[in-house]
């Protein structure tokens, strides 16, 4: 009888072929994420953490929790993320951003710029915010594409033109904006970025989409796809310095359905895999990350992304 075949990303030390798994150490906090909770206003086809309208096993992070993490953070002003789901959806997100702000942090926000955003409150709320701390406020809008047709596969009919007004409104009242969109097979990078100029000049948006900040074009994850696995010797190969890494410099904070309190994890894309939660505190936290899973190596590794602006 012969063995099985070696499953890949089931040994938090060893890959499939024997090899030893590359891990990343903590190198320095510039990022601290805060998952507002899964729900969303919309449900897209292929969504990472697969949020819903329904979904709500990632609960709303509260005002007075998210100040118990940011004292936390030190003297240091870093980036604070607030991503979900939807964040807008949460009714203390606005009250957490100026806390962070206050503290003297910048804010990133991702949003899908739609109804959420678009309500008369937080509209006020919002430039409230920009008029006292300006451009420490940036927020990421959602944009899968430049065509409305595969932004409006992915998100639902009419999802594209409802963004786009919410955009709009962003670029002419003079946030600080950034654009995520995602890779298309078949499509080189300049296209794209090519394609998302011409949307935007003709909408009278001014983003620079040679700014890699301004628009980042993440990988598409694909869970069925035969992703290799990092071994410690993929470094020096790929030419890839793990202080680079989403993890080196990045946490997340996330409430479970049920739990007394919020915990921390390696990364946005990691939220309920056990196996990257790391504890409690931030001190917990900082510790290395074992890269066992494919999100490690597509998007990170081998596709050079990371979530965070700083």
């Amino acid at each position: 009888m012969t063995n099985a075949t070696p499953i890949k990303f089931s040994h938090p030390d060893i890959t499939a072929k024997g090899e030893a798994r590359a891990r990343v150490s903590f190198h320095e906090l510039r990022t601290l994420w805060l998952n507002t909770g899964t729900l969303c206003n919309i449900e897209c086809a292929n969504c990472y953490i697969r949020s819903s309208p329904t979904e709500d096993r990632l609960v709303y992070i509260t005002a007075a929790e998210a100040a118990r993490v940011f004292d936390m953070i030190g003297p240091d002003a870093i980036e604070i993320g607030f991503t979900g789901g939807e964040p807008f959806m949460n009714p203390d997100i606005l009250t957490m951003t100026a806390d962070a702000l206050e503290r003297g942090h910048r804010v990133l926000i991702l949003t899908n710029a739609m109804q959420p955003m678009m309500r008369s409150g937080i509209k006020r709320e919002l430039l409230d915010l920009k008029a006292r701390y300006g451009e420490r406020i940036t927020l990421r809008v959602s944009l899968d594409h430049h065509t409305q047709a595969l932004h409006d596969a992915e998100r639902g009919a009419g999802a594209f033109a409802k963004t786009m007004a919410g955009l709009r409104w962003l670029a002419d009242e003079g946030f600080s904006i950034a654009v995520a969109g995602r890779a298309v097979p078949g499509e080189a990078e300049a296209d794209a970025r090519a394609g998302y100029a011409t949307l935007f000049l003709c909408d009278g948006i001014r983003l620079d989409t040679d700014d890699r900040a301004a628009l980042v074009i993440f990988p598409e994850m694909d869970e069925r796809a035969d992703v290799p696995e990092i071994t410690t010797s993929c470094w020096d190969i790929l030419h890839v310095n793990p202080a680079d890494m989403m993890c080196a410099t990045s946490r997340m904070v996330v409430k479970r359905k049920g739990a007394a309190r919020p915990v921390f994890v390696a990364c946005t894309l990691l939220p309920d895999d056990p196996q990257f939660e790391m504890g409690e505190t931030l001190a917990e936290s900082l510790k290395p990350v074992k890269l066992n899973h494919r999100h490690c190596a597509k998007f990170c590794v081998l596709g050079g992304a990371s979530c965070s602006s700083a």
